[in-house]
């Protein structure tokens, strides 16, 4: 602090100090509530299909792994895709940070912030994931390694789904004249089926979990694909849902879909309900 006026004063820095001098600086009250917050920001996924007798290592094998991201993609698969009758969950994240907090619970709404599994009963090498939950960036790691390290990567595909804000994407024309909402894609190597809609083009990036999830497959080895959702409106939307009915047509999709009147059906109730839970805060 200075004691006079005028006098220069030098900032303290943490430049160059290392790990032993910054652990030496750490009282044990700090040490004890950094390790309580590193615990409680740790992912579990508890699997149904993991029974008592099973082995620590067993893992499930896949063919198919569909994530949706975000609440306006997990509505899409629940309004065209999952049907209680014919899916059941297998899986549960639990995770706690700033932005959410999810519980083991599968009775939730799409306004909620959870991430479940559902397995196909009639293949069940087939998989779904709805995740409509926030990762944080030291969260996603272990998301990765805790969902995957019980997937074999033999014959696994994976496809991502996701929306992000039309003011991120970067083209040289007026965003204000994109027809909002639309997909692009991006995919690994390996992925060589063909795709629903344009590829994303540089410099545009993708970030968070869709990216990690996408960056995992890449490095693995694993085909997938990530279709994103360019959209202007933030909350759960009709609009935005039905973007992303090109990809019923493909060739993962297309032999999962429901039928379409009754889709139509389950969306419309999906968004009153959503609308009736909002007006409770209004």
């Amino acid at each position: 602090m200075a004691t006079f006026f005028g006098e220069v004063v030098v900032a303290p820095s943490r430049a160059g100090v290392d790990d032993e001098e910054e652990a030496r600086d750490e009282t044990p009250e700090d040490r004890e509530i950094r390790r309580e917050l590193e615990k409680k920001r740790e992912i579990d996924v508890l699997w149904t299909w993991k029974s008592a007798e099973s082995s620590a290592d067993e893992q499930l094998v896949c063919s198919k792994l569909i994530v949706a991201i975000g609440h306006n993609a997990a509505a899409f698969l629940s309004s065209f895709i999952l049907d209680s009758v014919c899916w059941e969950v297998v899986g549960v994240v639990k995770l706690w940070n700033e932005w959410c907090r999810t519980t083991s619970t599968t009775n939730i709404l799409l306004t909620d912030s959870f991430c479940l599994f559902y397995r196909l009963i009639s293949d069940p090498t087939v998989l779904l994931c709805q995740c409509s939950c926030y990762v944080a960036e030291d969260q996603q790691f272990q998301w990765l390694e805790k969902v995957f390290g019980c997937m074999r990567r033999e014959g696994l595909q994976v496809t991502i789904l996701s929306t992000c804000p039309v003011a991120d994407y970067k083209t040289q024309e007026s965003t204000l004249t994109l027809p909002s909402p639309f997909l692009k894609a991006l995919k690994t190597k390996e992925f060589k089926e063909q795709i629903c809609c344009p590829l994303l083009e540089q410099p545009n990036i993708v970030r968070d979990l869709p990216a990690a999830v996408l960056s995992y497959c890449q490095v693995w080895h694993i085909p997938a694909v990530l279709y994103q959702c360019y959209t202007d409106v933030i909350k759960l939307d009709t609009v935005t849902v039905e973007a992303f009915k090109p990809l019923l047509s493909s060739k993962t999709l297309k032999s999962l879909v429901k039928d379409a009147s009754e889709s139509t059906k389950i969306l419309k109730k999906l968004l009153t309900t959503n609308e009736i839970h909002n007006n409770i805060y209004i």
